[in-house]
């Protein structure tokens, strides 16, 4: 039986080992060199260009985020100005903003605010997906409200909250309103405790009509195959893990979102090499055309920069086919997300 996984304890972990902004004229938030939302996606010759398919802003003056009550490090302000900055010269073009799991009550206030953010070409984010609660008898009437929003892409849940008990995602209700994301052209985005992935194939094959993404290559910890954890469970989850992903793999109606693993990784003394057999195995199971980046910034600042993390990614996968590396960091959001 797995040990209990909660947001507070994924992020806590890496914390312990060592949202959208305001709608700014241009100038104020584009530092220089940075790209324009509406750029052509052709970037410099050497550094391909880049969709952010996970981006985090939250403005706690709008909202509340309660598990941020566990995070001081993330409990301020993260706005289009500061992730501007934190891209900076990474010829990051568009993004895609996904939810922050704020208070419930604020989930419409939350999706507004976003189309609104949007629709401004003043910005790099350009769709979202936002949250949602499938196991809820309001869920249809909820997102049937964007239905026709051409920045909705999809929802999620975050499943390894404490909120969210193991096995809901199974539950009738649930997977009866994941299929209607499917038939309103929507995505559901998988967010789970990693020793649950099974529950993910199940949800997958109960809903075939749907797009579904695996957030953060399944929730692997790194250090299952860098010795820094070893016993007969770290060895059995790490087993599970791999077999599981190559399950969610075989569904082709699953993606997945290389993002979120450096949270997992000992700051200040990581290294890409670390990384590396999470992204790989991922890659090679979902194969060039069902993989995305994703930056998870600001919650990958527990662990490393944006700049960072998306340098290591760019080490790992350097060996592979440029034309592979474009889809990775590009080709393949605009597609599956249908970006103008």
């Amino acid at each position: 039986m797995n040990a209990p996984y909660s947001r507070r304890t994924f992020l806590g972990q890496a914390a312990g080992l060592a949202a959208a902004g305001t709608l700014l004229p241009a100038a104020a938030l584009r530092p220089a060199g940075s790209a324009r939302a509406d750029d052509p996606a052709t970037g410099a010759d050497d550094v391909l260009p880049v969709i952010d398919t996970h981006q985090h802003l939250w403005d706690l003056d709008r909202f509340r985020l309660p598990w941020l009550e566990s995070q001081p490090k993330l409990r301020r302000n993260f706005l289009t100005a500061d992730y501007l900055q934190a891209t900076r010269g990474l010829n990051v073009v568009r993004a895609v903003y996904m939810e922050v799991d704020v208070d419930p009550a604020q989930q419409r206030a939350e999706a507004e605010y976003v189309i609104e953010l949007s629709r401004s070409a003043e910005h790099p984010t350009v769709a979202a997906v936002i949250s949602g609660r499938p196991a809820s008898e309001q869920f249809a009437d909820y997102i049937g409200a964007y239905r026709d929003s051409p920045y909705i892409k999809g929802v999620r849940q975050v499943l390894h909250a404490p909120s969210a008990r193991p096995g809901l995602c199974l539950d009738k209700t649930f997977v009866r309103h994941v299929r209607l994301l499917g038939e309103l052209g929507m995505r559901f985005d998988l967010c789970m405790r990693p020793g649950e992935l099974g529950d993910a194939v199940r949800l997958a094959d109960q809903c075939p009509d749907t797009r579904l993404v695996l957030d953060h290559c399944g929730n692997a910890d790194p250090k299952w195959f860098t010795g820094g954890e070893s016993s007969a469970e770290t060895t059995r989850s790490r087993e599970q893990w791999r077999r599981q992903i190559g399950e969610l793999a075989e569904r082709k109606h699953v993606v997945c979102k290389i993002s979120g693993i450096v949270v997992r990784a000992e700051p200040g003394r990581w290294k890409a090499d670390d990384l590396a057999p999470v992204v790989n195995h991922c890659l090679d199971q979902f194969g060039p055309d069902r993989v995305m980046f994703g930056g998870d910034w600001p919650v990958c600042t527990l662990a490393a920069s944006f700049a960072e993390w998306i340098g290591a990614l760019r080490q790992i996968v350097a060996e592979r086919p440029r034309d592979q590396q474009r889809k990775l960091f590009h080709d393949n959001a605009q597609r599956f997300y249908e970006l103008a």
